[in-house]
């Protein structure tokens, strides 16, 4: 199977192999050790000398944490929405009872800097800004840092910066502290080569400032419950050993091979991928300035359905890809992050020459 949808993503051998180790216990200190070096490690990556914590969840898990540990029910939060996943961090400050307002732009097309810049001078502020790193529905990665100053320069104090980058960070850069991000959050099943289950979460001084103040009711994502118990390097709750395991072989080598060189190799396979589709005469749904390094959606035209396409790929080619995210457009979703290679893209567009016909 070449499994290319946009995460969970294939585990490399030593990953695997990590994963089959015995149970130990999570108040001792073999995870104390463990969860210490995986932290530290994480922090490269999140370039933050600020409190990374991990929970027991998925991406979207992280997503809840970041709100209700900074946020109260009525907070007025503006939600930059540029796909699905966007969408979905709207729907989980709505579900708590944030005074939500979206600013939503074209699928396809990345966040304006000057546009959210606009709508944060209009009326009353804004309590956070809820932004995404990459977008997985529709292949655009937004350019983070200037969005970052748009919302720094709305007024102080400035809202919170809470930045989904699931599908990002780790493949593409990301600078936390440099960049203002008050929480960041990612999932261990995407450019981090490591089973789903875990949700890595950055808290910086203006999330642990709102945390005092937050009302929204939370328990088991609780950041005083985190703090407390990651100051022995422990969590909670009963963590998820084997996905630890996973992840800490996976950062073993991620930090062998040094963040410069993981966003370089990231961004000659997302090119190459990209290259492949117009090579065959396919389309590419992302503004072109925008593209994604770590996932690519490729149009099919009105001749092709999508549905039949992924069909073709699985049964025919033992080819897994994603689904389309944007109504109306026959559409494909290559995953490119973590353990890839580019014989696995090259996998991937020989079996859609076959599969259209070419």
């Amino acid at each position: 199977m070449n499994l290319r949808i946009p995460g969970p993503t294939p585990l490399p051998p030593h990953v695997l192999a990590a994963m089959g180790r015995q149970m130990i216990d999570h108040r001792g200190p073999a995870f104390e050790a463990l969860y210490g070096q995986v932290v530290t490690w994480l922090k490269l990556f999140f370039e933050t000398e600020h409190d990374v914590h991990i929970f027991t969840a998925s991406g979207t898990g992280g997503m809840e944490a970041a709100l209700v540990n900074t946020l109260s029910p009525g907070d007025r939060v503006l939600a930059v929405v540029i796909g699905v996943f966007g969408e979905r961090f709207a729907e989980i400050a709505e579900a708590y009872g944030a005074e939500v307002t979206r600013l939503t732009f074209e699928m396809g097309q990345a966040a304006d800097p000057a546009v959210v810049a606009a709508k944060l001078a209009e009326g009353a502020p804004y309590k956070a800004v809820l932004l995404t790193q990459n977008e997985t529905s529709t292949g655009v990665t937004n350019d983070l840092p200037a969005l970052c100053e748009a919302v720094q320069s709305a007024g102080d104090p400035s809202p919170l910066v809470l930045v989904d980058a699931i599908s990002g960070l780790g493949a593409i850069r990301l600078r936390a502290d440099a960049w203002g991000c008050d929480v960041v959050v990612t999932g261990s099943q995407k450019a981090w080569a490591a089973p789903p289950g875990l949700a890595m979460v950055s808290f910086g001084p203006g999330a642990l400032e709102a945390y005092q103040q937050a009302r929204m009711p939370r328990y088991y994502l609780d950041l005083g419950l985190a703090i407390k118990y990651a100051k022995r390097n422990q969590t909670p709750a009963t963590p998820n050993v084997a996905t630890l395991y996973g992840l800490h072989k996976s950062l073993e080598g991620m930090v062998a091979e040094g963040p410069e060189t993981i966003y370089a190799r990231h961004a000659e396979i997302g090119a190459y991928c990209r290259q492949r589709a117009l090579d065959m005469g396919l389309g590419l749904f992302a503004d072109p300035d925008h593209y994604s390094n770590t996932v690519t959606a490729v149009t099919l035209g009105a001749d092709h359905s999508a549905k039949q396409v992924l069909a073709g790929l699985r049964e025919r080619h033992g080819v897994i890809c994603g689904s389309t995210k944007a109504p109306g457009v026959e559409m494909i979703r290559i995953g490119h992050m973590g353990y890839v290679s580019l014989a696995d893209i090259d996998g991937v567009y020989e079996a859609l020459a076959d599969v259209l016909g070419q």
